[in-house]
């Protein structure tokens, strides 16, 4: 057995990647499904495409590399993170559509919280922040709005999970009930210092601890598959939410390394080590990775719309056809015209946290045309990348000074990343391999099967694809970040 499936359900597709073991890519299967949006600022996903889509692509990507089930050594599960789903624990069958991390219908209820005074208490347990992203309000939304959902939750007859847990049930025909401490850690009810989950969290958000998956280090057993599935049994080993999975991907194990993910969302985490440092600019303080009981911490900046703000241009404005459009347009841009968008679209995240806001475009002309539009895109990840990073730096100064680490699909894209670059004034390193999130659940699964080596031998392998230096004039960058600076001012302070 010298092959590993890894499992990498993201928000809008799901994908199966074979990795050999030499740990390179032999084959991949992905599957887009349907995005629900029943209401401005509500994302749904039914749970049965979550499944389906996974599973099909296993399979798929199992044919592809024409091996068998039987060369699998082990299956790693990487996930989206915070979408919160609950099931019937007899049946399998869910009570209500995945609520996505995106969905903002808990802000009211968030704001109460707030208005109460809670918030310390939420940080200093949990290391995050009061807001609809996160699981915990989320659950409270679906045992008070589902007909007899909270008493059947408190009769222990529910179960909530992550995705990965939602995966990992179906995997194991319902044998298996779990989590990792880095999907834990999204919940709003896991007390990271302690390792449990939190009774005062749960008595704060009315959320009966019944409900709650059994938590287990990132690179744990998480049992074996139905032999229906694939035909015999295998063992899933390793389970971390999608951007501790890059993390690991990106082989960020010393403390002062960053990496930064671009898909829907933006993520940039700073690993601290085996402390939690506590943000004074609105970070989240979250768990890396825990192996062998013991939790590394990190620093989160999360940004809401990064790929998605191109998803919009193509789905939503119809001015590009595919995503690779985007960077011949940015080039061919009048660089007299200063664009700005803010692509708040369901609210800012870090270092804003305001969910009440919503996108705007600034310094539009009678010229502007697409490729403005798609260059303002593209900038504003890098824009949303420099307010995270200058906030980790005011956090925590790192023990030496190292490049940023980039993955995700828009890390494709020469043009953003050299505009990252020159924004941040900064080093960007783009990997070899850009699947990452994958490579990390991978490299989870096939450690703990006895095909991939350590930690520090993995480390060793990381390969560069190409370095980006900044090449903008002083001049220049600082009139293009007083133009986002009054962006974003613009945005946060309107009624």
């Amino acid at each position: 057995m010298t092959h590993v499936l890894a499992i990498d359900q993201g928000t809008t597709s799901s994908r199966a990647i074979v990795f050999d073991g030499e740990m390179r890519i032999a084959a991949s299967a992905q599957e887009e499904f349907p995005q629900h949006f029943p209401r401005s600022g509500w994302v749904e996903h039914d749970p049965a495409d979550l499944w389906s889509s996974t599973a099909a692509t296993c399979r798929a990507a199992i044919e592809r590399a024409n091996i068998r089930p039987a060369d699998i050594a082990a299956i790693g599960i990487t996930n989206q993170r915070e979408t919160t789903l609950i099931w019937d624990r007899k049946t399998g069958r869910p009570i209500h559509n995945a609520i996505v991390w995106q969905d903002r219908r808990t802000a009211p209820f968030c704001a109460q919280l707030r208005e109460a005074g809670h918030e310390a208490t939420v940080t200093d347990v949990t290391g995050l922040l009061i807001d609809p992203y996160f699981c915990g309000t989320k659950i409270r939304w679906l045992l008070d709005n589902v007909d007899g959902a909270r008493a059947r939750a408190e009769a222990g007859e529910l179960a909530f999970g992550t995705v990965d847990s939602w995966l990992v049930w179906n995997l194991t025909g319902g044998a298996v009930h779990a989590t990792d401490a880095t999907n834990a850690s999204r919940t709003l009810l896991y007390d990271i210092r302690a390792g449990i989950w939190s009774p005062e969290m749960c008595e704060m958000l009315g959320v009966p601890m019944s409900l709650l998956p059994e938590v287990r280090d990132t690179d744990a057993q998480f049992g074996m598959t139905r032999p229906d599935l694939f035909g015999r049994e295998i063992p899933i080993i390793g389970v971390a939410g999608d951007q501790q999975a890059a993390t690991i991907g990106q082989a960020c194990f010393r403390p002062g390394m960053v990496k930064s993910t671009y898909g829907t969302g933006c993520f940039a985490l700073l690993n601290t080590g085996t402390d939690p440092v506590r943000s004074q600019n609105r970070l989240l303080t979250t768990i890396a990775y825990q192996f062998g009981g013991t939790p590394t911490y990190a620093l989160e900046g999360s940004i809401f719309v990064a790929g998605a703000v191109v998803q919009w241009l193509r789905d939503g404005l119809g001015l590009i056809r595919s995503a690779e459009e985007t960077q011949g347009l940015a080039e061919r841009a009048d660089p007299s015209q200063d664009v700005v968008l803010v692509p708040a679209f369901t609210g800012l995240g870090a270092p804003y946290w305001r969910p009440d806001c919503r996108g705007a475009i600034f310094g539009l002309t009678r010229a502007t045309g697409p490729a403005e539009f798609a260059r303002a895109a593209l900038e504003s990840v890098g824009y949303q990348t420099r307010d995270l990073l200058e906030a980790m730096r005011a956090d925590w100064t790192p023990e030496a000074n190292t490049a940023l680490r980039v993955d995700g699909g828009l890390s494709a894209s020469d043009w953003a990343l050299q505009f990252l670059a020159d924004i941040l004034d900064a080093r960007v390193d783009r990997p070899a391999i850009l699947e990452t999130t994958a490579l990390g659940a991978a490299w989870l699964a096939g450690r703990g099967a006895g095909v991939y080596p350590d930690a520090e031998t993995f480390a060793e392998t990381w390969s560069l694809d190409r370095q980006f230096v900044p090449q903008m004039t002083a001049e220049t960058r600082d009139r293009k970040l007083t133009a986002w600076g009054a962006a974003i001012r613009a945005v946060t302070s309107a009624e």
